[in-house]
């Protein structure tokens, strides 16, 4: 190795041991900019001094140099490349690698070894009880960024700890490692173990699982593929980037040809159990706690969902609270009253706003 290889990557190590040190989420290396990070989601440069292209080209390969032996084919061909990679004794980390305005960039998420504590995140006991379902679909939904994948982490940890069970997780990338307790855990990263989702999910239904942790169900195969994994005794929790329940379930069904909509209708009616909707809200002391909703599907909601009456969805779960099911505009109201977060911020988060500072006066 080259003095200049070894200076880069010495470059690399320090910042990502000061974004492991100051909790950061995110690490922006941007041409152009200086390095930033994203932290209780606030990005924040670290320097005044730019990043130019030959240094930036520097920190690309020496992310590169951290994941034993993947090349730069990828990026280079289609602008794109998604991958993840772990340095010893520090974290493990998701890196995206883009070009931008002809030169090269990276955003680099940090995924901690340890699993996040769900009663240090707010993650309600009823969400976490999902981890009991044996079978049926459960979706976990949100925008970009707003904890879904940390929500999955900790369903999936509860399991392991307390269920005999074969999980298989696909995933792209793998975000948080789950060493073997009750359950065996195997996790496969797509790009890396398996091609797709769609071919991860169907050897998935020949190595008898008991459960499947879906990444995200980004087309119809996928999603027909999980529905009837669902059908067939297994239990799938996936995500989608949808807000609330109702526009979750019209999400699923846009997706299918109009001839095949009245089948999934029928289909989803029957296999899906439960739907936490999820976004991140910043909390009086400047971090960012989750808000959720949450949707068990029960008679009444199947008939809605089969005769395409979604509509009537979201006052189901206002109404819902002695079955379990939580709103979202209730989940902002009980942060408030925890003192966890501002009446104003519970009013821009909500879905009503004018009903929610009723309830609240």
């Amino acid at each position: 190795m080259s003095e200049e290889e070894m200076k880069r990557d010495s470059h690399l190590m320090d910042l990502l041991k000061s974004a492991v040190s100051q909790d950061a989420s995110d690490i922006f290396l941007i041409p152009g900019m200086p390095a930033a990070f994203k932290i209780h989601g606030q990005i924040q440069s670290i320097s005044d001094q730019k990043i130019y292209p030959d240094e930036m080209d520097g920190y690309i390969r020496a992310i590169y140099a951290l994941t034993g032996g993947r090349t730069m084919k990828r990026v280079l061909e289609t602008g794109d490349d998604d991958f993840s990679f772990s340095v010893k004794d520090l974290s493990r980390f998701r890196a995206s690698v883009m070009k931008q305005r002809g030169s090269l960039a990276a955003v680099i998420r940090l995924v901690r070894f340890t699993l996040p504590s769900p009663d240090q995140l707010h993650i309600p006991e009823s969400i976490l009880g999902l981890s009991q379902l044996s079978k049926g679909l459960v979706l976990v939904t949100g925008p970009a960024g707003s904890g879904k994948s940390t929500t999955l982490a900790c369903i999936i940890d509860r399991i392991n700890r307390t269920r005999t069970a074969h999980v298989i997780t696909l995933e792209d990338p793998i975000e948080f490692l789950h060493r073997h307790q009750k359950s065996v855990v195997t996790q496969r990263e797509v790009g890396l173990d398996t091609d797709s989702y769609v071919d991860g999910l169907r050897a998935a239904l020949r190595q008898a699982p008991d459960v499947i942790l879906l990444g995200e169900m980004r087309d119809y195969e996928t999603i027909s593929i999980a529905m009837t994994a669902a059908e067939t005794g297994h239990l799938v929790i996936s995500t989608l980037h949808t807000t609330g329940a109702a526009n979750t379930i019209d999400r699923i069904i846009d997706i299918f040809p109009a001839n095949a909509q009245q089948q999934i209708r029928v289909q989803l009616s029957m296999v899906l159990q439960a739907v936490v909707s999820q976004q991140l809200v910043p909390t009086t002391d400047g971090r960012l706690t989750p808000a959720f909703e949450l949707m068990f599907v029960n008679k009444a909601i199947r008939n809605m969902i089969r005769e395409s009456k979604i509509h009537q969805i979201d006052n189901m779960i206002a109404s819902g609270a002695a079955s379990g099911m939580i709103s979202m505009d209730g989940s902002l109201i009980k942060l408030f009253r925890d003192g966890l977060i501002t009446k104003d911020t519970a009013v821009t988060y909500s879905q009503d706003s004018e009903q929610l500072q009723a309830r609240l006066r």
